[in-house]
């Protein structure tokens, strides 16, 4: 769990969003080691279930930092800020079974590109908003 400075701020979706993206890469690259076996079904995880849930989450963190005694209630839609943290993990449990015989190498080298892309714009965020933490901290811009 984030301190309160941190609740409201990138650093939590961006963590949840580097989470996802690896365990993604793990299934998308046990697709690609077991393409030649037989009977083996694709698995993946849904980007947009993950988005979602991560959309409703920071929905429920910024009604949250508009209304602090609402964190005590409710967030967006009913949900608390935990809830809707919780919403995302579930989100990235969830494997979806595909027929195997519609889903080529080229597909999941596809997704596999479009996963490392995602982790690595995250990983960029991250470091910028750790640098700019470290620049804050030590009161200075050379660091």
């Amino acid at each position: 769990m984030w301190p309160a400075l941190f609740r409201n701020s990138a650093l939590p979706a961006v963590e949840q969003t580097v989470q996802f993206a690896e365990r993604r890469h793990a299934l998308l690259a046990g697709n690609v080691a077991n393409a030649d076996t037989p009977g083996y079904q694709t698995r993946d995880l849904s980007v947009d279930n993950f988005q979602s849930a991560l959309k409703d989450a920071m929905k429920a963190s910024h009604a949250t930092a508009r209304n602090p005694l609402s964190a005590k209630t409710s967030g967006y839609d009913g949900l608390s800020h935990a809830q809707a943290t919780e919403n995302v993990r579930e989100s990235m449990k969830q494997i979806l079974f595909h027929d195997g015989s519609d889903v080529g190498l080229e597909t999941q080298v596809t997704e596999i590109a479009k996963n490392q892309s995602m982790h690595s714009t995250a990983m960029a965020i991250l470091r910028n908003q750790y640098h700019l933490l470290q620049m804050a901290i030590s009161e200075s811009v050379n660091v």
